[in-house]
């Protein structure tokens, strides 16, 4: 109980500090979690599972229970804070400080982060919907650069959270939130493969799990 209090204030300071790369009031919930790891339950290792975003460790705690003993996690989050709530969790909590050996923190943006080998799942919770669509669109083509052909890369968005932003945006405002639907809607129907309702969370979400395929 402890934790998850400690967790859910730093979300908020982050909230109020960081809005633009936080953009979310809590952490995730169990149920988010889950169904964004949903492709990572099946699989038979050894995989490669890259985590984009991670803030507290909400979806990370759910992915360090299905790593199997062969399997490695990277987690690659800009706030600095997150990073030592992060890094912290894998020192002392002990579902992750079993798969420690195989789990790294970066520190960076997703654009600057190099692999030299792909990832089998890429588990990404950053908030698009603050972003220009400009940063959208290269964010997905990096993410699907770090994927193997026949990985999975799955990410939430909350519930029709751009046609009420954009009842309170400008002008300038709206037209970002429209272009960024073009851009998102674009990958996909290219490259989706399935859509999960997750309504226990605050607010609820949408899953999209995405994969490389020809159009």
């Amino acid at each position: 109980m402890k934790r998850l209090v400690g967790e859910h204030v730093e979300f908020l300071r982050q909230y109020r500090q960081r809005f633009e790369t936080t953009g979310a009031i809590a952490p995730s919930s169990r149920f988010l979690a889950r169904a964004l790891t949903r492709p990572i339950e099946r699989h038979r290792g050894p995989v490669r599972v890259l985590e984009v975003g991670p803030g507290t460790g909400a979806v990370t705690r759910r992915i360090v229970r299905l790593l199997k003993p062969d399997d490695a996690l990277d987690l690659v989050e800009l706030n600095p804070s997150f990073v030592n709530v992060l890094r912290r969790r894998f020192a002392d909590d002990p579902h992750y400080r079993r798969v420690a050996d195989r789990a790294t923190v970066h520190q960076c943006p997703i654009q600057e982060f190099r692999s030299d080998v792909p990832y089998d799942y890429i588990v990404c919770g950053l908030p698009f919907n603050n972003f220009p669509p400009p940063l959208v669109r290269e964010i997905f083509e990096v993410l699907f650069r770090l994927l193997t052909p026949t990985g999975v890369l799955s990410y939430f968005e909350y519930m029709y959270m751009r046609p009420l932003r954009k009842l309170v945006s400008n002008s300038a405002g709206r037209r970002r939130l429209s272009e960024l639907e073009v851009v998102l809607q674009e990958y996909q129907r290219t490259h989706g493969i399935l859509r999960d309702w997750v309504f226990v969370n605050l607010p609820p979400a949408w899953v999209h799990h995405l994969q490389v395929r020809d159009a």
